[in-house]
């Protein structure tokens, strides 16, 4: 027999995607899983293929043939700005997996799974940083979030490059002394500074891997180094003007409303790091309520697709459910 599913769910990002069918009462009828989405560097229609081989691979486990799909919520990576959401919404239009599409940025996969409502602003901090917030009429609020060219600042890489910039400075003389110096080409088996520089130049270590020095800027900082200690305080007052400025932009500063944290750096939850944005916080959005979130992206986007249908109450509930 031929069912009917309500939406079908897309987190995708730049290493990995997650995809769900979602019934009409809200049951999870099947997941599956395929490789990172990145039109930057394939294109667009390439990186379409990679959802689609997902997707097809959800239809096939969904136990009965799905004869269709009412809503296709789709939360992207590399979807930073409105006017590339609308090429990825026509790009999966075309495919024709469900009646309607609507793409955002995966950063509204997060928010949306870390609260009860479309009400909010949530910052991630992972590679990148980024910041949006939504309330339930539709307004958004949202930074461009590409690098430095759009003012931002931190992301697990980021915050690699800082350290070894203060570092190196370190090593030669030009800064003020600081035990990254030593802890960060100690990480890869090195002596110097100008070695780790020399292996990453010359592709001994591969450039990739300078996200791995960002627990070491967190350790080092932990210990008492006063540089990696600043580095991580200014990583704080990032996360909090984001969120403060979302908040105001969306005339929530002055009302209790969630401010959801996530993304590899702030999911770990380092003590000095969630120290100082509780305290910066407690001064310039003194009603936020501040949780970090556990929840899988992709049921966000699940939840953002029901929040379209105008599912009721007890389905958004029944699909939370299974994910515990």
């Amino acid at each position: 027999m031929d069912v009917n599913a309500s939406v079908l769910a897309i987190d995708a990002g730049n290493s990995k995607t997650d995809v769900a069918l979602i019934g009409e009462d809200g049951t999870v009828l099947s997941a599956a899983r395929g490789g990172g989405f990145q039109p930057p560097v394939v294109g667009i229609e390439a990186a379409v293929d990679v959802l689609g081989a997902a997707v097809g691979r959800a239809l096939e486990l969904s136990g009965e043939p799905v004869d269709s799909v009412a809503h296709v919520s789709a939360c992207l990576a590399n979807a930073d700005l409105p006017v590339e959401e609308e090429q990825l919404a026509a790009a999966l239009r075309a495919r024709g997996w469900g009646v309607t599409v609507e793409v955002r940025n995966d950063t509204f996969a997060i928010l949306r799974a870390g609260v009860d409502e479309p009400r909010g602003v949530a910052v991630v901090c992972g590679a990148g940083i980024n910041c949006v917030g939504m309330v339930p009429d539709g307004r958004t609020a949202r930074f461009p979030a590409i690098g430095r060219i759009s003012g931002d600042w931190g992301g697990g890489s980021g915050l690699a490059e800082e350290a070894m910039w203060f570092a190196s400075r370190a090593e030669d003389g030009r800064g003020e002394p600081t035990e990254l110096a030593r802890a960060l080409p100690g990480h890869f088996g090195l002596d110097s500074m100008y070695a780790l520089i020399e292996a990453l130049h010359l592709g001994r270590v591969e450039f990739e891997r300078r996200h791995e020095l960002t627990p070491v800027l967190f350790a080092t900082a932990a210990a008492g180094d006063p540089v990696a200690g600043a580095l991580v305080d200014r990583l704080a007052e990032e996360v909090v003007a984001m969120a403060s400025v979302a908040l105001t932009r969306l005339g929530l500063l002055d009302e209790e409303a969630p401010v959801v944290l996530g993304g590899g750096v702030l999911a770990a939850r380092h003590p000095q790091l969630d120290d100082r944005i509780a305290e910066l916080l407690a001064v310039r959005a003194p009603k936020a309520v501040v949780r970090v979130v556990t929840e899988p992206p992709v049921l966000g986007a699940a939840l953002l697709g029901l929040d379209h249908t105008g599912a009721a109450a007890g389905v958004h509930e029944r699909l939370r459910a299974q994910y515990g």
